[in-house]
């Protein structure tokens, strides 16, 4: 199991049913970290690595905010994408300051027999090795625009600030749990789209248990 250490400055994770108000979860899906995590590899198959467990670790509450923004959508196929009906004002929730430890896993891997996804992301992480991982645009945590500040490997030792190891809370899957979280999303339509129940547990510093980690999967 590998744990990294991520920060991002802005970043919205946005709930799948929010529609005018686009509401934020507190932290990011399994979903959104496995594409995260292809990205800072280079991978853009998001095939490749079905199967790897993922779970996220929030160290300490980031702020809220609103904003009032452009966003496209498809109203009317006949007009252009930005114009006309396609197009409209929306508010938007925000986090600013988000710290997290993305925990993941790559013994259930559908295919495993190829180089791993812990081995891809060692690679891309180590100064020694990182020129043979071939990548291209900005690394995001959510949307594009969402740029990641800061991503290294997590040492347990490390020492993080008394807030963070009194707020931190790790997602992991829990069948009574209170939220879902998309494990697999269809881009194309929501009929293939794939969720895992779970809890917001205290604590997380620590690798979780493999069982109670979700699943990426379609």
């Amino acid at each position: 199991m590998l744990g990294i250490h991520v920060s991002v400055p802005i970043a919205c994770f946005r709930k799948g049913m929010a529609r005018e108000y686009l509401e934020t979860d507190l932290i990011p899906p399994p979903s959104t970290c496995y594409g995260f995590l292809l990205s800072l590899v280079g991978e853009p198959d998001r095939e490749r690595h079905k199967g790897v467990r993922i779970s996220p670790v929030l160290l300490s509450q980031p702020e809220r905010s609103v904003v009032l923004r452009t966003v496209w959508r498809v109203k009317t196929r006949k007009m252009p994408l930005g114009s006309g009906d396609n197009i409209r004002p929306d508010y938007q929730q925000l986090l600013t300051g988000i710290r997290l430890i993305i925990w993941f896993d790559s013994s259930d891997e559908e295919h495993s027999r190829q180089t791993t996804l812990e081995e891809r992301v060692q690679t891309a992480l180590s100064p020694n090795e990182r020129h043979k991982i071939d990548r291209f645009g900005g690394l995001s945590l959510g949307e594009s625009t969402h740029l990641v500040d800061e991503v290294s490997l997590y040492q347990p030792h490390e020492n993080l600030s008394s807030e963070e190891n009194k707020e931190a809370v790790i997602l992991l899957e829990d069948p009574n749990g209170l939220y879902t979280w998309p494990v697999w999303v269809d881009h194309v339509g929501a009929e293939k789209t794939r969720y895992v129940t779970g809890s917001l547990i205290p604590g997380g510093l620590l690798p979780p248990l493999l069982t109670k980690m979700p699943r990426i999967h379609s």
